[in-house]
């Protein structure tokens, strides 16, 4: 049986964004604004590292980018390079020593670093590096690329961070600066978005490089989207110039789909396509094969709006948002003496009786993972005044965890891998459930155009080794072979 859970939103997590900028005179604002657009990605913690050409100057804290960058620290984070990185934790605990960037001196200098994704080895590397005497720090996998780097036999840094990169397995984009360069990195199966930009020189300003988890980070800093870091590759920026190359050669492409589904902005371009257009498709896709009769089409704030909207348009039943997101919802210690019964869901939706009461609604979301959120809202729905609640999701069901920087659940808590679709349905309390299928999802996201994608989720057959994983999530877990 599924476990209980008291999460407001059962969805699963993406691990961090990444940010990075060099040469402009305001370059810690820059990655500010950037991580601000990137807040998605993360709200437990947020960081950034700047360089003037000598020194490294690094704030972290936990909280949220507006709330930790002030004006104030700001001004304490000088120099034309910086990097940033907003978090929420996948690897390591939840606390200020695991915030990133991470910051060292070590025998190839100053150098400061974040990442984005997981790495499946780093608890085995990490073992074997404390029993030779290294003291760790921190408890996340980002430290271990950084002992990588130290100790490497290579004599220059750059040569010293790809063979860091050739030494982990695990997806991981990757940003770091020293005090006069910025590098930026893919895992060669490119798991984990990463792109570069452009912002034109202008009135007397030299051009800025700079790279981001997705595109939407550019928009707001005035940057040009120019291309992805592509798996493999490492990118170097610095007085000479960029410099590109292939620290690895590239695997198998395995870029993590869920990216379309669920964890970035529709506004952004991600593995080089439209994030808008996959969710799109993607409603438009489900409605073609999961039609039903009904009267309104209702998404659930905000990951289904998209594919709601694209399910509305090819089925030509009304779309309407019928259950409104309070957007103001922080931490509340404060609830009914008497219990009120989904008060947290309540909290953060509310139905519109005048637009669901009597009528046969679709409800669209994303996905379901754990199930208690879903037959939360289900009975909100019902609660209001629907005659029939016919649930859609965009995904196929998630049957298996993720090891490569997505926070999801054991499989004795993700309901698909312990229920029938028919058990679901009954479960959350809908007339009808029906997931989009695999095939399905990946002609939505356009696999085979630009990228392919992993979805071990939905088929639990994952791209790589996994070392450290733990014995009660290894069951029925699948390694394609090369």
């Amino acid at each position: 049986m599924i476990e209980e859970t008291d999460d407001l939103f059962d969805k699963l997590h993406e691990e961090c964004g990444v940010m990075a900028i060099y040469n402009h005179p305001e370059a810690s604002k820059l990655a500010y604004l950037g991580l601000y657009a990137l807040q998605h990605r993360g709200q437990e913690s947020a960081g950034i590292a700047s360089a003037d050409g000598i020194q490294i100057y690094r704030h972290k804290a936990m909280g949220q980018v507006s709330d930790i960058f002030t004006a104030e620290v700001l001004a304490k984070l000088p120099g034309r390079l910086a990097i940033g990185h907003t978090r929420y934790s996948t690897s390591g605990d939840s606390a200020l020593l695991n915030a990133q960037p991470i910051s060292v001196e070590c025998n190839k200098g100053r150098i400061a670093l974040a990442h984005n994704g997981n790495l499946v080895n780093a608890h085995e590397i990490r073992a074997k590096f404390e029993a030779q005497g290294s003291i760790f720090q921190t408890t996340s996998d980002t430290e271990v690329v950084v002992h990588l780097i130290a100790q490497s036999r290579e004599q220059t840094l750059e040569d010293a961070v790809a063979d860091a990169l050739r030494r982990i397995e695990g997806a991981f984009s990757l940003v770091m600066t020293t005090p006069d360069r910025i590098f930026a990195a893919r895992d060669a199966r490119g798991f984990r978005p990463l792109c570069m930009g452009r912002i034109p020189a202008s009135e007397g300003r030299p051009e800025t490089v700079v790279f981001a988890s997705e595109t939407c980070a550019f928009d707001l800093i005035g940057a040009n989207y120019e291309r992805d870091v592509k798996p493999g590759e490492m990118i170097v920026v610095g007085p000479e110039g960029i410099h590109s190359r292939y620290y690895a050669p590239a695997l198998e492409q395995s870029s993590c789909i869920f990216e379309h589904v669920y964890f970035s902005r529709p506004d952004s371009l991600v593995f080089g396509r439209s994030v808008q257009a996959s969710r799109d498709e993607m409603g438009r896709q489900l409605a073609r094969e999961s039609h039903v009769d009904a009267d309104l089409v209702i998404p659930v704030p905000d990951s289904g709006v998209t594919a709601a909207m694209g399910y509305a348009a090819e089925s030509g039943i009304p779309f309407q948002f019928g259950l409104i997101r309070n957007h103001y919802v922080g931490r509340t210690f404060i609830e009914p003496e008497q219990r009120v019964r989904d008060f947290g869901v309540k909290l953060k939706l509310n139905p519109v009786r005048a637009l669901i009461e009597g009528k046969r609604v679709i409800l669209i979301d994303d996905s379901i993972v754990r199930g208690t959120t879903s037959k939360k809202i289900v009975r909100l729905v019902r609660e209001a005044g629907a005659k029939e609640v016919h649930m859609r999701i965009s995904c196929p069901p998630t049957i298996s965890p993720c090891f490569y920087g997505v926070d999801t659940p054991s499989k004795k808590q993700l309901i698909a891998a312990n229920m029938t679709v028919d058990q679901i349905r009954d479960y959350v309390g809908a007339d009808t459930l029906a997931y989009l299928s695999l095939e399905g999802l990946k002609k939505a996201a356009g696999e085979g155009d630009k990228t392919s994608y992993c979805t071990a989720c939905y088929t639990g057959k994952y791209p790589t080794q996994l070392v450290d994983v733990h014995l009660e999530d290894l069951a029925a877990v699948e390694v394609k072979s090369e």
